[in-house]
């Protein structure tokens, strides 16, 4: 059998059988227009090469990328009662919450974990504005309230990271209530004196800016992350007035005492590392490479040939 015939004869499926791509390969920057691959993308933690725009990423991607190795220990959220009030406008409160819950694959918009950055346990919170815009409810509030308890149960210093649109609408004054109670969570934790870092990740506004978002020992914010009570829009119609450029944006309020920093998401964990060894006073072991052993030698020659020079011109009778 010669090579003209010794091949493998195709399929007529394979060839004229659909061939199902992904929609997102590439992926578009919202402020230059590049268009960004998105096995690249992801390499790069989300965040656009050349412009620096930071994409939102989801609390497991997040909490991957910030611990070492990737491995972390997640935390079960408490058990509460579901769609307390009934609520329902265009859609039951219930069907938006299966349908966020089959969405991010998450119980709710919080999720807690066990793990280590540079060798340093800590306890990390992180809020995902995918599951109804990041907003604080009950089980949100209970899952914030139990990460403080065991930062102090476990005395590990704390990170969160805050993404939300406020307060759940769907459960009224039971979601405001969560904002003193997480307020009082975190007292404990100050008690122990025990580090509480905010990274403040876009967008971060309403009753979560009101409270435990603003109460930490250090504000880290993402490079461009919007951060404020209310919007930029309800602002200006309220007041009448043209709002100052980048106003509520991370860069504004670093400038104007607001936010202690602006770190990119690519150095967040060395950075959040290295302020959480400050605040605990742990002191980097520093290797001091030994000398070579010709060099080790001569200054040893050197050494004992000084003091009897000394000696000698101390004693010229000797």
């Amino acid at each position: 059998m010669n090579w003209i015939t010794s091949y493998v004869r195709p399929k007529i499926n394979s060839m004229l059988g659909r061939r199902d791509m992904p929609e997102n390969l590439w992926i578009k920057c919202p402020e230059t227009g590049e268009m960004v691959f998105h096995k690249d993308l992801e390499e790069n933690q989300w965040v656009i090469p050349a412009s620096g725009h930071h994409m939102r990423i989801s609390a497991k991607e997040r909490l991957r990328f910030f611990f070492d190795e990737g491995k972390y220990e997640t935390l079960d959220n408490p058990k509460v009662t579901v769609d307390p009030l009934k609520f329902r406008d265009e859609r039951r409160y219930t069907d938006r919450l299966r349908d966020a819950k089959a969405k991010t694959n998450m119980e709710d918009a919080i999720l807690n974990a066990v793990g280590a950055i540079h060798g340093q346990k800590i306890v990390a919170t992180v809020q995902d504005f995918s599951f109804m815009g990041g907003s604080l409810g009950m089980a949100a509030g209970e899952a914030i309230v139990k990460a403080f308890e065991t930062a102090a149960d476990r005395k590990l210093p704390l990170v969160l990271f805050a993404a939300s649109g406020g307060a759940r609408m769907q459960e009224g004054i039971l979601s405001l209530m969560q904002l003193p109670r997480t307020t009082v969570a975190l007292d404990r934790l100050k008690e122990a004196g025990l580090p509480y870092i905010v990274v403040l990740t876009n967008p971060t506004t309403g009753g979560v800016t009101a409270s435990y978002a603003m109460l930490g020992d250090i504000h880290i914010a993402e490079p461009g992350a919007l951060i404020g009570f209310a919007g930029p829009r309800v602002i200006e119609q309220t007041i009448r007035e043209k709002l100052p450029e980048g106003f509520q944006r991370a860069e504004y309020l670093k400038e104007h005492g607001m936010v202690d920093m602006v770190v990119s998401r690519l150095e967040m964990k060395a950075t959040v590392a290295r302020l959480i060894k400050i605040l605990l006073k742990v002191e980097e072991k520093v290797e001091l490479l030994p000398p070579a052993s010709e060099s080790s030698e001569a200054v040893k020659v050197e050494a004992d040939a000084v003091p009897a020079e000394k000696t000698k011109n101390e004693n010229p009778s000797a």
